[in-house]
């Protein structure tokens, strides 16, 4: 999917969770906002601050424990408008870019974004 970006968007979020694919998580809140971003879950996992990790990829186990079914970076990407993005995948409002000048790569939501004709 490609991507033109229609308005700015700013990581809070510094230091990115990540971890592999069987990593041991901590489910804490579930994402509440007016944005429309369901599924989302603050997780924390040992030596790293939490992020927001998409509830599709959580394997639920006892009380608020849980285990990564995949790989994940909650990386989110700075981007500005006009900016020319690739999308690799689209969950709970946010889609995986990588911007086409710098090759950089992380979340962007999909509110900035407008999908243009494949060329």
């Amino acid at each position: 999917m490609k991507f033109v970006v229609v308005g700015q968007h700013r990581s809070e979020y510094p230091q990115p969770i990540t971890f592999a694919r069987g990593a041991e998580l901590v489910i804490g809140e579930r994402y509440d906002g007016e944005e429309g971003w369901d599924n989302w879950f603050f997780c924390t996992t040992p030596g790293q601050q939490g992020g927001w990790v998409p509830g599709q990829i959580i394997e639920r186990l006892e009380g608020d424990r849980g285990r990564a079914l995949e790989a994940y970076c909650a990386r989110e990407l700075d981007v500005e408008s006009g900016d020319r993005l690739e999308g690799d995948r689209q969950l709970n409002g946010w889609v995986w870019c990588c911007n086409t000048n710098t090759a950089e790569e992380g979340w962007v939501p999909l509110a900035v974004l407008r999908q243009v004709a494949e060329a």
